[in-house]
């Protein structure tokens, strides 16, 4: 009897194994549901980039991208009340991101040309204002240009003529920075522009381009002089991507009109670049951002008082050099 109960026993656990068997071949195997597919997505796409993965949560880092080689450097230089970052990308790509303002042409140029640059792969204007598109126009005369990125809003100054001028000399295109555009910056960084995410905004700021830049485990985010009505934007759209990011560079010279409690939360940086003026007539940065930023254990940097930063990441940790003091 106790043979005949083992041999039963057998015959039924061949007869389970045959149909699980089958069910998996067939693409219905109870071990991978549509739910485990989902969050597969979900690690896979955190790394920057739009994801197709409704379900993408900003809790996500970069963490999981495979191992990088070179260096990225993140150059925020010194042009005073002004913006001006260039970014050389461990493929050899060069992007600039502004310009600093019109008197700040020369300053730009030469720094760029003191780095042994001779083209800028992908250059930015984040938005029309004239302390961070002013250098532009020269900018774009002296240097070979791969790609020029500004938002979608014209303005009549002078200076953002000067650019458009500039522009069509060369015979280029204005690329326009909308939500979910990559910028190929090569092998092992990726980039990708995250606001605006509106066309009709009271504030010409709030047009800014936003780009987040990951290599490695590490990340920067650009901000250019986005107030809060563009980052309560990016906050609802941090489904689709990850705004969390190792260096922050702080949205319009650090007034308070940006960086909400809100947005710092989902960012979470470590470190904060201010790009401001010594002495400057807006009170930039304003006390409230720079507490802010303080009571999260943020290491903070400014150009009015460490003049020219470089930040270079190596993939796993991101390490600050200063320069000399320039600022106006």
């Amino acid at each position: 009897m106790k043979k005949q109960k083992r041999l039963l026993q057998t015959i039924l656990c061949l007869i389970v194994l045959v149909l699980l068997g089958y069910s998996s071949l067939n693409g219905s195997s109870p071990a991978f549901t549509d739910q485990s597919r989902q969050t597969a997505t979900a690690v896979k796409d955190q790394k920057g980039t739009l994801s197709s993965n409704p379900n993408a949560s900003n809790t996500g880092s970069d963490a999981d991208i495979a191992p990088v080689s070179g260096t990225l450097q993140v150059h925020f230089i010194d042009v005073g009340q002004a913006d001006c970052i260039l970014i050389k990308a461990p493929s050899g790509k060069i992007m600039l991101i502004d310009a600093g303002n019109n008197e700040d042409a020369g300053t730009v140029s030469s720094y760029i040309e003191k780095q042994k640059i001779s083209k800028l792969d992908i250059v930015v204007g984040t938005h029309p204002h004239e302390d961070h598109i002013g250098g532009l126009d020269a900018v774009i005369d002296t240097f070979k240009i791969g790609q020029v990125i500004m938002p979608g809003k014209t303005h009549t100054t002078e200076t953002f003529k000067d650019v458009l001028n500039a522009v069509k000399n060369k015979g280029l295109k204005i690329t326009p920075a909308e939500t979910g555009v990559k910028l190929d910056l090569g092998d092992g960084a990726t980039a990708v522009v995250l606001a605006p995410n509106g066309s009709d905004y009271e504030d010409l700021n709030n047009y800014s381009a936003v780009i987040r830049i990951a290599f490695g485990s590490t990340s920067f985010l650009f901000t250019g002089d986005a107030g809060e009505v563009s980052e309560s934007e990016m906050l609802r759209n941090v489904s689709t991507y990850t705004l969390r990011s190792t260096v922050l560079k702080v949205g319009h010279h650090g007034s308070s009109d940006a960086t909400s409690e809100s947005f710092l939360d989902l960012v979470d940086p470590e470190y904060a670049m201010i790009c401001v003026g010594k002495e400057n007539d807006y009170d930039h940065p304003a006390q409230d951002t720079l507490d802010k930023l303080k009571n999260r254990g943020v290491k903070v940097f400014r150009t009015d008082l460490d003049g020219t930063i470089v930040a270079v990441s190596d993939g796993s940790e991101v390490t600050f050099h200063t320069l000399e003091i320039t600022s106006k």
